[in-house]
C-alpha cells in the first residue's frame, strides 16, 4: 500500500527508519526519540557556565532606610512600614478613625468601586500632571493637607512635609494643631507654597493673631475647617490612652522597647509646641474640645472673609446645600471631606458627593475650586477624583505613612508612588494632559 505525506510537514516520517525507536539521549547530547524533529530550542541539554553566569546575580543585603524605601511600591507598603517603627499610639492616631471606623473603610472602598473607561491611540508620550489652584500652580494635582501633632509622628514632623511639598512643587498646609510654628515652616520651606489652616476659637481675637502671623508669613491661602463642633470619639485613642505629649506608662515603654529609635529621636529632640499655643498637656479629645468653637455659623464666615485677604477655602463640606452656601459667602473653594472619617462616623463620602458637588457650582457658574480629600491611598484614586469633578486633592495619611516610615525620605518617596501612579494611570487612560480627564473616564459600580 502507498501512504501519501503532505508535503512540508515537518513531523512526517521521511524514512522507515525514522520511526523506529531508538536508544535513550546520553550526556553528550545525542537526540532520544523524543527529541527527534523538534525545534533546536526545545532539546533539552547540559546548562552550559556560560549560559549560567549572566543569569547568577547575588547582591549584598541592603538594610539601610533608603533601601526599604525603594522598596516600598505603593502607600500600603510605607504604612507597613510606618506600623513596625512607630510607637502604637502616634500610629493608631494616625491609623485610626472615628467610632467603628465606618466613615473611613467606605470612602476607601469608594475609590475601590469604580471602573477605568481608557481611550486607546493617544498620544501619551509626554504626560502633563500640572494644574492650577486657587490662583497658583501646582506641579501635581494633590497637596499635602493640614495633620496634627504631626512631630509626634516623626520627629522631622511639619518640617519633613513642607519641605518635600517644596521640592515636590505642591501646596503644604499647616494645622493650628501643628507642632511647628507658622514662621517656623515658612523659614523651613521659603520657597514653597504654604496654606495655613484655621480652627475658628472662641476668642476671635487669639483667632485674629493667628491670621495675622500667617498672612505675615506668606501663606496665600487660608483654609478654615468646620467639622468639629466637638472632637470625634476616636476609640484607638481612648483605649490607647493617648494623650499630648506621649506619656511614660508601663506599656508605653514596654512599647518603646521595640521601637528604641522612634523614643530617642523624640526624647532628644525640641518638646512638642503648638502653632497656636506653647504647651500643652492632657488628653487629645480635651484639648480639642477647649479649641473648637461649637458656636460657629455662617456670620463668622463673613467675618473670616472680610478678615483675610488671601484665597479662602472652606474644609468639612459635606452636602451639596453647605457647598452652595459657603461659596455664597465668599468662599473661593471648598474641601469636599469628612475629616479622614474622624469626625462623625457614617458620614457622607467625599468621592461618592464629588459629581454632585460638581454639577451643582457648574450650574450656579461658579468658578469656586473643589478639593476632594478622605481615603486617597494611590495615584489612581487621584485621578479618579479629577475625572469626576475635583480641582485638586489633599493626603493626610498617604503622606504620614511615609514620614513616619522614613522622616523627610518616607514623604518625598510616598509622592513619587503616588506621582508614577498618576502617570501610569493618565497614559493608560490615553490623556496626557489633567485638563483632559472627564467623567467619562470613570464609572462608579452601583453594589
Amino acid at each position: 500500500m502507498t501512504h501519501t505525506v503532505p508535503p512540508g510537514n515537518p513531523e512526517a516520517p521521511t524514512t522507515p527508519a525514522a520511526t523506529a525507536p531508538g536508544p535513550a539521549a546520553s550526556a553528550s547530547g545525542h537526540d532520544t526519540a523524543a527529541d527527534r524533529g523538534l525545534p533546536a530550542a526545545l532539546k533539552r541539554r547540559v546548562p552550559k557556565y556560560a549560559d549560567l553566569a549572566p543569569l547568577m546575580q547575588f547582591k549584598k543585603p541592603e538594610f539601610s532606610r533608603a533601601a526599604r524605601l525603594r522598596r516600598a511600591s505603593t502607600i500600603w507598603d510605607l504604612r507597613d512600614m510606618a506600623k513596625r517603627r512607630t510607637p502604637q499610639a502616634p500610629f493608631d492616631y494616625t491609623d485610626g478613625a472615628a467610632e467603628a471606623e465606618i466613615s473611613l473603610r467606605r470612602a476607601r472602598q469608594a475609590f475601590l468601586d469604580i471602573e477605568f473607561r481608557p481611550g486607546v491611540l493617544r498620544d501619551v508620550s509626554s504626560i502633563d500632571l500640572s494644574t492650577d489652584i486657587l490662583g497658583g500652580p501646582s506641579r501635581l494635582p494633590v497637596g499635602i493637607a493640614p495633620t496634627g501633632f504631626t512631630r509626634m509622628m516623626q520627629s522631622e514632623g511639619e518640617y519633613a512635609g513642607s519641605r518635600a511639598a517644596e521640592a515636590a512643587g505642591i501646596p503644604y498646609t499647616l494645622s493650628t494643631m501643628g507642632t511647628a510654628s507658622i514662621e517656623d515652616v515658612a523659614a523651613a520651606a521659603p520657597r514653597g507654597r504654604n496654606w495655613f489652616q484655621l480652627y475658628l476659637w472662641t476668642d476671635r481675637e487669639r483667632s485674629l493673631e493667628l491670621i495675622q502671623r500667617a498672612a505675615a508669613a506668606g501663606n496665600d491661602t487660608l483654609m478654615v475647617t468646620v467639622d468639629t463642633a466637638v472632637a470625634g470619639a476616636r476609640l484607638r485613642d481612648v483605649r490607647n490612652g493617648m494623650t499630648i505629649p506621649p506619656a511614660l506608662t508601663l506599656k508605653t515603654v514596654l512599647d518603646a522597647s521595640y521601637r528604641p529609635a522612634w523614643w530617642f529621636n523624640f526624647l532628644t529632640h525640641e518638646p512638642l509646641t503648638f502653632a497656636s499655643l506653647s504647651r500643652y498637656t492632657g488628653t487629645v479629645a480635651d484639648l480639642i474640645n477647649s479649641m473648637f468653637d461649637p458656636t460657629l455659623t455662617y456670620a463668622d464666615l463673613g467675618w473670616l472673609r472680610e478678615t483675610w485677604k488671601g484665597k479662602l477655602v472652606v474644609k468639612g463640606i459635606q452636602t451639596v446645600d453647605d457647598a452652595r452656601k459657603v461659596v455664597d459667602h465668599g468662599a473661593d473653594g471648598i474641601v469636599l471631606s469628612n475629616h479622614g472619617g474622624r469626625q462623625l462616623d457614617r458620614a457622607p463620602i467625599p468621592f461618592h458627593l464629588l459629581p454632585e458637588v460638581s454639577a451643582a457650582l457648574k450650574a450656579d457658574r461658579s468658578d469656586a475650586a473643589i478639593i476632594l480629600d478622605t481615603g486617597i491611598m494611590s495615584g489612581a484614586d487621584i485621578i479618579a477624583a479629577l475625572a469626576l469633578g475635583a480641582d485638586f486633592t489633599l493626603i493626610g495619611r498617604a503622606y504620614l505613612y511615609g514620614l513616619m516610615a522614613g522622616g523627610r525620605a518616607g514623604v518625598d518617596r510616598a509622592l513619587q508612588i503616588l506621582e508614577k501612579d498618576m502617570e501610569r494611570t493618565m497614559a493608560l487612560l490615553g490623556v496626557s494632559r489633567v485638563a483632559e480627564l472627564t467623567p467619562e473616564h470613570v464609572r462608579i459600580l452601583r453594589t
